[in-house]
């Protein structure tokens, strides 16, 4: 037997809904032809995928590592399948939370002048890598520490952090903050895309109490609640102002490096073309001497 395009996406399935039923449902198939593809491409692969031990559905190693390889190898045959009911093909570039910041319109402004045979796509893509590693998108940028295998970046910038409180808040009207002044807080931490941890605090004065939560919108709205506090970078304070909301600078946090990513392999020929104007236009603005 030899593994063909349907082990792939029906893998997928599963590993997106983590249930043979609701893959298969998807799929339009039976819950047995689902089972049968998934062991045939284990078979053929000589790897145990999905981890049935269990009452509950659950990817193992190999199972996560093999998942963003076979969704770049759908998301390639897709596009190569669609190639000829395109006029062009567009450039995709992914973000997690706050693009470029306020560069962002410069960014997209630029590059339709320079380069207008080359739809340049922004997407949001609440995962750590903004859909880059599954293959969703082209590039990305992104924040703080990237360590996904088969990923190259290269840094733009860094933007200082801020404190996220709400705007009736005691110390949102204060000119500057430590995160010590927050341990009694609770904090808003996104799990998903975020780079805010309990590390960032001194291990003798980390906040007790925190709320996990999935993507920008959710932090703000538990900020602007009045439930937790956050920390951020300045960018979100930039694409996000918000009456209910206060952001206070951090004296002692670090700043968070931002980068541009792609893959290392085949990639879109416009690539180049991006990192060249991402550094002019991100990079030399805020790191000029």
């Amino acid at each position: 037997m030899s593994i063909e395009l349907r082990h792939f996406r029906c893998f997928l399935a599963i590993a997106d809904t983590l249930s043979v039923t609701r893959a298969a449902e998807r799929l339009h198939l039976t819950q047995p032809a689902v089972s049968r593809t998934l062991r045939q491409l284990e078979n053929e692969l000589g790897v145990r995928l999905v981890d049935r031990s269990t009452h509950h559905l659950a990817l193992t190693p190999d199972g996560l590592a093999f998942r963003d390889r076979a969704a770049i190898a759908v998301t390639a045959f897709d596009g190569a399948l669609g190639y000829g009911h395109r006029t062009s093909w567009p450039l995709r570039l992914g973000h997690a939370w706050s693009a470029a910041g306020t560069d962002t319109t410069t960014l997209l402004r630029r590059w339709r002048e320079e380069h207008p045979e080359t739809p340049l796509e922004l997407l949001r893509i609440d995962d750590r890598t903004a859909g880059l590693a599954r293959g969703d998108v082209d590039a990305a940028l992104l924040r703080g520490e990237v360590r996904a295998p088969g990923l190259v970046t290269e840094q733009l910038t860094t933007e200082p952090r801020v404190a996220g409180l709400p705007a009736d808040d005691p110390l949102a009207h204060r000119s500057a903050l430590s995160l010590t002044e927050l341990t009694d807080r609770t904090i808003a931490l996104n799990t998903v895309s975020g780079v805010t941890t309990l590390d960032l605090w001194p291990a003798s004065a980390r906040p007790a109490s925190t709320i996990t939560i999935g993507n920008t919108d959710d932090w703000l709205a538990a900020v602007t609640g009045g439930r937790a506090v956050g920390v951020t970078t300045s960018a979100t304070a930039e694409m996000h102002p918000h009456p209910a909301m206060a952001y206070v600078p951090l004296t002692d946090a670090p700043p968070v490096p931002v980068v541009i990513a792609w893959r290392d392999g085949p990639a879109h020929p416009r690539i180049p073309d991006l990192l060249a104007l991402a550094h002019e236009v991100i990079g030399r603005r805020h790191n000029r001497p």
